[in-house]
């Protein structure tokens, strides 16, 4: 009698896949998860930017810094084309004297980014409220 030969996987098989591929997405998520914040970090540091040079445009044209960011024209979360937001930006004037300090805090699906909130003077001074050195958040 001959014995018939049977194609496909059995029961044990298809469940060491799964559990392979259960290990695979428990390592590669959390990292996914960490690159797309770094993103949204580096895009909004980017618009950050663009801020202190909108407030640097009114100052030229004004004479002072704008106190608002409704005053420099600028929205006021990130990012600026749209989308789910990830930062508030903020202005803080010097006092005495000219100056100012533009910070852009997490918030929604940035909460939890390790950098916290970023600042920007208008010395160009770059600032980051964890105490992180800066080539990890800039």
């Amino acid at each position: 009698m001959k014995l018939k030969k049977h194609n496909g996987f059995t029961l044990i098989e298809v469940m060491i896949v799964v559990a392979i591929v259960g290990i695979l997405a428990a390592i590669a998520y959390p990292s996914y998860q960490e690159q797309v914040r770094k993103s949204r970090r580096a895009d909004c540091a980017g618009e950050l930017t663009l801020l202190a040079n909108a407030m640097e445009r009114f100052f030229t044209l004004n004479g002072a810094y704008p106190a608002t960011l409704a005053a420099a024209n600028f929205p006021a979360q990130c990012p600026i084309d749209g989308g789910t937001p990830s930062y508030d930006f903020a202005i803080a004037l010097d006092n005495p004297g000219p100056g100012f300090t533009v910070t852009a805090a997490p918030i929604g699906p940035q909460a939890s980014d390790k950098c916290g909130t970023l600042g920007l003077t208008h010395l160009g001074a770059q600032t980051v409220s964890t105490g992180l050195p800066l080539t990890e958040c800039w």
